[in-house]
């Protein structure tokens, strides 16, 4: 009987398919009526799935997932949510369990939560559960019932609970296996460290049975007269016809109202007079409080309105050329080194690089979280978004290109009201060939269809070196805007080479050197030959930035990497210990030499 009861019961679990509670995470969730599920999680490691699956490794329906405690005592029940530790959440586990520091696989996480009893019937009434990011796999489980599972480890995700939450008491619970795959993006292997954990904010959002779903507020690249055109559109999350949608921006003196068409969306345009309205750039970066409404349903937002294009070699912001003097910044906290989770962790970093005179991040090497992108926004800084297709992904996996493709539409989705975004890159150091050729030009399509007003980019390889000529020879370059690509002369190439050398860039299109630089440990001192020392990096910057004046076309560079950041690919003992110390700034916030050369050269910059 009990085998019978277990062959219904796991027929039952799997029917339920990974996706099919699964939404698209509403756009700015962070104004929505929520509950925050942040806090303290129990955890505990399943380093073998014994969780998930039985011993002939076949899903089970007996699985941990289930919470069950003894009903008697003789009942069997090897593991106990409650009584195991807590770690809190958003954060990785590598830091707050010296035990999980090098951990890659399965972990377990419990949050209990209580869903207030409505003070009145709200019939239509949803539940959304949102997850910022989990790194990598998650599979969510909410009062015993599996509601879906999410491949990669930078992007939101959302799941409808509202058949499986009720009022009063109410767990969920999180298988995270951050456990690396070739086929996976980013790919087995990467230099960067790979954080598992539920690293971003988890919400449980309270929407009506129709809300507004998504909306998207941008300024036309083109003018009207005397007038600028800001584009609006919205989307319900389901077609429903008639909806009445009201947009405000009151210190434009907009109040427009609109009505929603038979799919459930608005498109509108809004002329704004050129007087009145007021750009946002990195000198004066300007926000307008929006405010969506639908009945009772209340979105505010804050938005800038600027333009980015290219004319020739030239990069425009708002029309006028711009220098970007930026810099490559992982998601990893001064001082602590461990994933960044808030706006209070950005913060640090933003100022080395403002101090560094930085107007531009290039968000390395996936999207970073939401309130670091709104914080750079606030303070000025533009920003390149990228995401994770790193070195040697599997070109020819259908499920590997699907993957991508998700991060990317998620990507823009999440950030495409964002201002301060520039950038969208597909790609970092990609090897040349036709399955990535095609791979990237798709994702490149996609990336077009989601978001028409930004510019394409991807960091490139110079791989058509002869002698001291560089030529970047790339078929990647009829999709992208601007020209980015990595070099390393004076670090993988001798740094006297830097002043013989020319470069050769065959396209009309301005050029961004996306990476660049070399390692160093702050505090160790001796000749400029010697490596390793701040001499010797301090002398690479200066070579280097004297060898880039000197490309047509120039119009940013990004110093390889802000900080020193943990990677388990450097291991030299004494020096990196396994640091990145490629870092202008060390771990522990140590200006390096090299950092006051870019601070001097992007003084210059700034004043020409």
């Amino acid at each position: 009987m009990r085998k019978l009861l277990t062959i219904v019961l796991l027929a039952s679990w799997l029917s339920v398919g990974f996706a099919q509670n699964e939404v698209p995470a509403p756009q700015n969730v962070y104004a929505r009526q929520s509950i925050s599920l942040n806090g303290d999680w129990n955890y505990f490691v399943d380093v073998q799935e014994q969780g998930y699956y039985d011993y002939r490794m076949q899903p089970t329906p007996w699985g941990y997932f289930l919470n069950a405690k003894p009903q008697r005592p003789s009942d069997l029940v090897e593991y106990d949510f409650d009584q195991s530790p807590v770690m809190h959440v958003p954060g990785d586990w590598n830091t707050q369990d010296e035990r999980l520091f090098f951990y890659e696989g399965t972990v377990w996480f419990k949050r209990d939560f209580t869903l207030p009893s409505p003070t009145s019937p709200q019939p239509s009434a949803k539940y959304l559960l949102y997850f910022g990011a989990v790194n990598y796999e998650a599979i969510v489980f909410v009062n015993g019932k599996k509601v879906g599972r999410h491949v990669g480890g930078f992007t939101p995700f959302c799941y409808d609970v509202t058949e499986l939450v009720k009022p009063g008491k109410n767990f969920v619970i999180v298988k995270v296996d951050n456990k690396r795959h070739q086929d996976n993006v980013p790919t087995r292997n990467f230099d960067w460290w790979n954080y598992g954990g539920i690293t971003r904010d988890v919400l449980l959002l309270t929407v009506g049975d129709t809300y507004i779903d998504d909306y998207t507020l941008q300024l036309d690249r083109t003018t009207a007269g005397k007038k600028r055109i800001i584009n609006f559109s919205l989307a319900l999350n389901k077609p429903a016809a008639g909806e009445n949608i009201t947009l405000s921006i009151p210190e434009l003196k907009i109040k427009q109202k609109y009505t929603t068409d038979a799919e459930g969306k608005v498109n509108a345009q809004l002329p704004v007079p050129n007087s009145q309205l007021k750009l946002w750039s990195p000198e004066t970066p300007k926000l307008y409080n929006v405010e969506i409404t639908r009945g009772d349903e209340r979105i505010s937002d804050e938005i800038g309105f600027r333009t980015i294009e290219t004319r020739g070699r030239q990069l425009l912001l708002n029309g006028k050329p711009i220098f970007l003097r930026g810099v490559c910044a992982h998601e990893e906290t001064a001082y602590t080194s461990r994933r960044c989770n808030s706006a209070a962790d950005a913060d640090t970093l933003l100022a080395w690089a403002r101090d560094m005179g930085c107007n531009f991040l290039r968000l390395a090497h996936y999207p970073h979280n939401e309130h670091a992108v709104r914080e750079a926004e606030r303070q000025g800084f533009l920003l390149w978004s990228e995401i994770p297709v790193y070195w040697t992904i599997s070109w020819t996996n259908d499920q590997t290109y699907a993957n991508a493709e998700r991060q990317l539409k998620d990507m823009i989705r999440r950030d495409k009201n964002r201002a301060a975004i520039i950038i969208w890159s597909l790609a970092n150091e990609t090897p040349h060939g036709n399955a990535r050729d095609s791979f990237l030009g798709r994702l490149a399509t996609t990336a077009r269809q989601q978001d028409s007003t930004r510019l394409l980019s991807m960091a490139m390889e110079v791989t058509g070196a002869s002698n001291f000529v560089n030529r970047l020879q790339d078929n990647m370059n009829k999709y992208v805007d601007v020209v980015s690509f990595n070099q390393y002369i004076g670090w993988y190439r001798d740094v006297n080479d830097a002043p013989r050398m020319k470069w050769e860039i065959p396209y009309e299109k301005p050029v961004i050197i996306s990476e660049f630089g070399g390692g160093a440990k702050a505090g160790y001192h001796g000749d400029k030959n010697q490596r390793w020392t701040e001499e010797f990096q301090e002398n690479l910057y200066r070579e280097n930035l004297a060898m880039l004046e000197k490309i047509e076309g120039l119009s940013g560079t990004c110093p390889w990497v802000l900080k020193d950041f943990r990677s388990p690919r450097r291991p030299l003992p004494g020096i990196q210990d396994l640091f990145n110390r490629k870092g202008l700034v060390s771990d522990q916030g140590q200006r390096k030499r090299a950092f006051y050369v870019m601070k001097e050269w992007y003084r210059q910059k700034a004043e020409r």
